[in-house]
């Protein structure tokens, strides 16, 4: 009798310590995917901060005088940037394909993007306002430009 007592404690226990730990498994799991959440919002808002800069650079190349190599620099780099963020997101794969072909573009053929840096312009316009036809429009640059030559 004593001993069916002990044993209906002991599985008492166990069964309270595997609730327990179930629980705190749950509440683990709920936090990692609001803190999930909460990164992926952080590389949304960077992307488009760099994004707005890659704009912003264009406008300031095509409207300035002097120094374009610097100007130019910039676009790169802000487009590098939004790259970077854009492989951390969860967009699909082909948008992800279009940012990183527009980024090669700009690094390896500057002198044929210097002449559609308008076209750029409007695309990332479009890409940061989330309409699709944005990264179509990339992806017609991308198309353009005479990836044999320089």
């Amino acid at each position: 009798m004593n001993q069916e007592k002990l044993m209906k404690r002991r599985m008492i226990r166990a069964l309270i310590l595997f609730a327990t730990t179930f629980l705190a498994l749950l509440v683990f799991i709920a936090l990692y995917i609001d803190e999930t959440r909460r990164v992926q919002e952080t590389y949304h808002r960077q992307y488009r901060t760099n994004l707005q800069k890659v704009s912003e650079d264009i406008q300031s190349y095509v409207n300035a005088d002097g120094d374009l190599d610097l100007r130019y620099t910039r676009i790169v780099s802000d487009m590098s940037a939004a790259n970077a963020f854009a492989f951390l997101m969860d967009i699909p794969e082909r948008q992800k394909q279009t940012v990183n072909e527009i980024t090669t573009c700009l690094m390896k053929y500057p002198e044929q993007m210097r002449e559609k840096l308008k076209e750029l312009d409007t695309a990332v316009n479009d890409i940061n306002a989330d309409l699709d036809k944005g990264y179509d429009e990339a992806d017609e640059i991308v198309g353009s430009v005479n990836k044999k030559g320089h």
